[in-house]
């Protein structure tokens, strides 16, 4: 089909993703980045299988390898105590069952990753300190605006510029966030500050007590990564860097198990981050004629699933896809979005209900709840199992 001209909004991974799939499928695309320097925020990522799949097509797979770390497995335990509660192997058997590995990274490595391999493309792909303020569409082609009075013009937008999208807010209005309740703590922690053979190379996640946190290790296992949500009255901004108190961080998990006081201890006390968590409801449009939405702007994902930016690069594969399959923009667009709509949604409504199961008070409650359901064999059987790259289109 058609090739077009493809202006992206936002730098951010699905963006940069969704670049070098529409540039290896023959596109030519120019990213538009707010901020004047690429980066990501010191925190890990998960990424399973069905982006996995995604990274391979575009040869990232060894660099990957490189740089992650592929758990053993899944478990659960009990926030206080440690027990035992349910695991599910993940690194060869996710592998086996899915086609591709589970790997966590540095979300600054697997960034960075994804900029050079955007830029091995096309070198001059990113734009940096461009504000988008919106964008005028005609019959023919697209127009974005920047705050510095500056435009580009294209076949086709999309908007990947996450939760505050200003082509989010052109096409579908702003989203009603609602405050959860929750505020997910972020600290990292050199592995030589830590004992030997401190935690296993799993994914280990404490629950109950009305929280719950997670550890595993980035960067080739050199460092060990916390992420510990709580509820909580005081609602700060939406943002991975507001930094609070090591003290308050510390009070927040009273109680929890030796191995989360030790990661906590060892935290440098001023690189304690908080991000209040806000939740927003799924839509059922994200696309005009020639502009539509990826990632965060279209389905902003709590994370209890660890599932939002695998979504995003989830999108630009299939959005790369339907284009090819189409003969004009519109109908690129439309089935695009009408192959992503329900399960970005399924996404959204199944990491909210996470959240209800990993903040359980009791132990009794926990073990009840976790003895209905098999959350290593649900997982495998809808989320991980989807390939984008070849999942078909109607």
């Amino acid at each position: 089909m058609a090739k077009h001209k493809i202006l992206i909004a936002g730098a951010g991974l699905g963006g940069l993703a969704a670049a070098s799939c529409l540039l290896k499928a023959g596109h030519d695309v120019e990213v538009y980045e707010q901020a004047p320097a690429l980066g990501e925020v010191g925190a890990g990522i998960q990424v399973s299988a069905n982006a996995q799949h995604v990274l391979r097509y575009l040869g990232l797979g060894p660099q990957i390898d490189k740089v992650g770390v592929k758990p053993g497995a899944y478990v659960f335990r009990t926030y206080d105590t440690g027990e035992l509660i349910q695991q599910f192997p993940l690194s060869e058997e996710h592998e086996r069952q899915n086609g591709a590995p589970y790997t966590q990274m540095h979300r600054a490595d697997f960034h960075e990753m994804l900029a050079n391999k955007a830029r091995e493309f096309k070198p001059d792909v990113i734009h940096l300190n461009r504000r988008i303020t919106g964008f005028t569409e005609t019959e023919n082609g697209v127009e974005l605006h920047f705050a510095d009075g500056t435009s580009a013009k294209g076949d086709m937008l999309v908007g990947a510029d996450g939760l505050k999208s200003a082509v989010r807010h052109q096409i579908a209005g702003d989203a009603p966030a609602t405050y959860t309740g929750d505020a997910a703590w972020r600290v990292t922690v050199p592995v030589e500050r830590l004992p030997e053979n401190f935690l296993d190379k799993v994914m280990s996640l404490f629950i109950g007590g009305g929280g719950h946190a997670v550890c595993y290790y980035v960067r080739g296992g050199k460092l060990l990564n916390f992420v510990g949500i709580v509820e909580t009255d005081d609602v700060q901004e939406e943002s991975w860097t507001v930094k609070m108190p090591w003290e308050q961080l510390k009070a927040d998990f009273k109680g929890w198990h030796p191995i989360v006081q030790r990661v906590l201890d060892e935290a440098d006390h001023d690189q304690c981050f908080r991000w209040s968590l806000f939740y927003r409801p799924p839509i059922d449009n994200w696309s005009t004629g020639r502009a539509t939405l990826l990632g965060d702007s279209a389905h902003a994902t709590l994370p209890y699933l660890a599932q939002g930016a695998v979504m995003a690069i989830e999108d630009g594969a299939v959005l790369a896809r339907a284009l090819d399959m189409s003969p004009t923009v519109a109908e690129g667009l439309q089935l695009y979005q009408r192959n992503r709509i329900a399960r970005t949604a399924k996404i959204v409504t199944q990491s909210t209900e996470n959240r209800r199961l990993f903040h359980l008070r009791s132990r009794e409650e926990v073990f009840a709840e976790f003895g209905k359901r098999d959350e290593g064999q649900d997982r495998n059987t809808w989320l991980y199992s989807y390939n984008p790259m070849t999942v078909e289109l109607k």
